[in-house]
């Protein structure tokens, strides 16, 4: 079954929202967001994309730098794969858009 595309614009800018933060946490065994009384596991192509939301860099650049780090991929794919992890983490309220 397939998910319908997410509709994130290119131009969102994501970014931590106040009380989040990505760390490495040798105890979780890497990368981890840590909220208020909650703590979500980031795995490493998660980590890729968290670490580029800054609130300084558009989702078309953040799509752009991935592209370039991952040479071979397709661009499609990266940002459907990128908005869908952006929009589930925004329902989590782990991330906010500028």
């Amino acid at each position: 079954m397939n998910a319908a595309p997410v509709s994130i614009s290119d131009d969102a800018k994501p970014r931590l929202p106040r009380g989040v933060r990505l760390t490495h946490n040798e105890a979780q065994g890497g990368w981890v967001l840590l909220a208020p009384e909650r703590v979500f596991k980031a795995d490493p192509v998660a980590h890729e994309i968290l670490k580029r939301c800054t609130g300084a860099t558009t989702l078309a650049e953040i799509v752009d730098d991935l592209v370039r780090t991952f040479a071979g991929a397709p661009r499609d794919r990266i940002r459907t794969d990128v908005a869908a992890l952006l929009a589930g983490l925004a329902d989590k309220k782990l991330l906010e858009f500028g």
